[in-house]
């Protein structure tokens, strides 16, 4: 239970996959990989506290510099993980979030180390389903989030896929990079009313090395201090 005021206690909400133990904040980046999670944590808040290792979806929380409070949650792989960690964290408060993710690149202009910033995220399926409805983000977020980077990043359609890139057998979907996540995530934001932008780290693209883990980590920090600044405008 938690004070409300006047007195008046309210139930805090017990939410079916993640099980807090540190504040969760109104304002979150979301990022597939726990271990990303935790590296972000200890670079945009000081003292982080590990706020969820239910399902190995490490969360933490923090406050950064400037006092703000940031909650930095891993959503797992794929779509549906990333939509249900997302249904939790509403529930428990999160009222604006920006993911910050991975993808590889379709279109031959983007290289790895790229930073892609999503305008648009279709969900793409194995065939005969092929490409969904386009999903959004939250046009407001977005465009603090687009100021933020800056010359850091570039605006780009996102395919979210059911399936590994690339995968014999299936087409090449359309757009300019591809993911598991952020259409599901737009979508379900929609839902829940939580805001939500995005920003991605180009990690593969045709006939060029894949970035290594010293490039991710470095790309990985670019693209969430400019999500921390977006949620803080």
């Amino acid at each position: 239970m938690r004070l409300v005021g006047d007195g008046v206690f309210m139930v805090a909400p017990v939410p079916r996959r993640l099980r807090p133990t540190a504040e969760i904040h109104p304002e979150a980046i979301l990022v597939g990989d726990p271990g990303r999670a935790m590296a972000l944590a200890q670079v945009l808040t000081e003292g982080p506290k590990m706020a969820n290792h239910a399902r190995g979806l490490w969360g933490y929380s923090g406050w950064t510099t400037g006092g703000r409070g940031l909650t930095i949650q891993a959503t797992g792989m794929g779509g549906p993980s990333a939509a249900l960690v997302l249904t939790d964290l509403a529930e428990l408060g999160v009222r604006s979030a920006v993911r910050v993710g991975t993808c590889a690149a379709l279109d031959a202009g983007l290289s790895p180390g790229d930073l892609v910033w999503v305008r648009e995220a279709r969900p793409w399926s194995v065939e005969p389903r092929g490409a969904g409805s386009p999903a959004f983000p939250d046009e407001a977020l977005a465009t603090r989030l687009r100021a933020a980077l800056g010359d850091d990043a570039r605006e780009g359609r996102v395919a979210s896929l059911d399936f590994l890139h690339p995968s014999p057998g299936n087409a090449t979907p359309d757009g300019d990079a591809a993911d598991m996540q952020t259409a599901a995530l737009f979508a379900a934001g929609k839902e829940l009313d939580v805001a939500i932008a995005a920003v991605l780290i180009v990690t593969d693209a045709p006939e060029a090395e894949s970035l290594d883990d010293e490039g991710l980590a470095d790309g990985a920090k670019v693209a969430a201090e400019g999500a921390a600044s977006a949620l803080f405008t």
